[in-house]
């Protein structure tokens, strides 16, 4: 899915009903936010952030300097490694990758849900969707078992819902399963 749609999704997930604007500019159509109270914003990752903050949602960005950090560095890697594939066995490794990271984790950063799961998800969405020609997450098999199913930490079938405190998530929900273009709740 285009950032665009990224981000509207995101300000619905987040309890945002303002419907932004957004552009896109420069080959790789960069998307750009234009704010009532100052410059315009530029970039999927700092418009996605700056929607948190407006949504008091900030536990998504990390609530620990380490988290925080670690919060960054699946942002940065969304931006420069999951969108700039463009053939089947790049994507293929890098879901190999994502499954050897994931193995002993329930989220990017360990047992908080961050805004680096909801865009490494929606990410991810459009490799399934576009690039490896599937319909579903389920037509994956061996190669990413993760995006399937969590089976030392979540059911297959269920669905994230984050309400209050990320801390406080149940252990059974998954995050990468049956993915839609559908917000998650937060």
């Amino acid at each position: 899915m285009a950032a665009a749609a990224e981000l509207t999704l995101l300000e619905k997930s987040l309890g945002l009903s303002k419907g932004n604007k957004y552009s896109a500019q420069g080959e790789r159509q960069i998307p750009v936010l234009q704010t009532n109270n100052g410059p315009s914003l530029t970039g999927l990752t700092t418009i996605a952030a700056h929607l948190v903050k407006q949504a008091n949602k900030e536990y998504l960005l990390g609530s620990t300097a380490e988290e925080k950090a670690i919060v960054q560095q699946w942002l940065e890697y969304r931006v420069t490694r999951v969108d700039g594939h463009s053939n089947k066995d790049d994507i293929r490794t890098l879901l190999k990758d994502l499954n050897s990271y994931l193995e002993d984790k329930v989220y990017l950063t360990g047992y908080n849900f961050t805004l680096a799961d909801i865009l490494l998800y929606y990410g991810l969405h459009r490799f399934i969707r576009r690039k490896l020609g599937l319909g579903t997450s389920s037509a994956l098999c061996e190669d990413t078992a993760w995006v399937l199913e969590e089976p030392k930490r979540a059911s297959s079938a269920a669905v994230v819902t984050v309400s209050g405190d990320a801390r406080q998530t149940p252990s059974n929900t998954i995050m990468y399963d049956n993915i839609s273009s559908s917000p998650l709740k937060l």
